[in-house]
């Protein structure tokens, strides 16, 4: 073998070599990533989840299209993490809380699952149901803030993941305004998702999330306003009965 046959051999060796490197590393990015992902969702490769859904207000049980979009977009994340999902109606759920992961939508006007969440676990959160239009429809008040909602031109809805302990699987609630305001915050926790994990690893947290003009910019342009961790947690203090 003369040395240009010798010099192209160990050319082609080289380059295979570099090859095989930069993929077992891409590779390796890729898997840690997915482990990532996998531990903040709760979704080990083939576990099941729960995707509990809402009714449309006034809707004979029908599920909002914003809704279903909202679903849509968890179940991508879902797939991602090579789980499963299993579609169960807010009056249907009647099982606790912790033993696997589980997405919420909707507010707890047309969400029972999402009202006995908000009472057991964000007492410091309360939404306005009132069914008669006044400027405190739909507002939302977290400690001793109210944050009302002007229709299409500025909404806010709550993204927050709860965990009942170490061990336990986390509950994501998407807990907006009016139903745009839903998906809108489940594409936030899809775009965001790998941010939110650095932020507070396997914590908990409840964020405020602002929709600006949805009349027209949809559900794409979102804004965090808050992190409203403490204040939802925190039951408001009792006056003292008067005498």
């Amino acid at each position: 073998m003369n040395d240009d046959v010798r010099n192209i051999v160990l050319g082609v060796l080289a380059t295979g070599v570099s090859a095989s490197i930069g993929w077992l590393a891409r590779t390796h990015q890729w898997r840690r990533k997915l482990r990532r992902t996998q531990a903040f969702f709760g979704l080990p490769k083939s576990s099941e989840c729960l995707l509990v859904v809402n009714k449309e207000a006034g809707g004979n049980g029908a599920v909002h299209r914003y809704d279903v979009f909202a679903l849509l977009e968890l179940s991508s994340l879902i797939k991602d993490c090579g789980a499963h999902a299993r579609i169960v109606q807010h009056d249907q759920a009647h099982q606790g809380f912790g033993d696997r992961t589980e997405f919420c939508v909707g507010g707890p006007g047309s969400n029972r699952r999402m009202a006995a969440h908000l009472a057991t676990l964000l007492p410091g959160l309360t939404v306005n149901v009132d069914v008669e239009r006044g400027p405190d429809q739909g507002s939302f008040l977290i400690g001793s803030e109210r944050y009302r909602m002007d229709a299409g031109i500025e909404e806010y809805v709550i993204l927050a993941r709860l965990t009942a302990g170490e061990g336990s699987r986390p509950a994501f609630l998407f807990c907006g305004q009016r139903a745009i305001t839903n998906q809108a915050a489940t594409r936030y926790l899809s775009r965001h998702h790998a941010s939110l994990a650095r932020r507070h690893r396997s914590g908990s947290f409840v964020l405020l999330l602002k929709v600006v003009n949805s009349q027209a910019y949809g559900p794409d342009v979102v804004e965090l306003v808050a992190d409203v961790t403490q204040a939802a947690r925190t039951a408001p203090a009792v006056e003292p009965a008067a005498t």
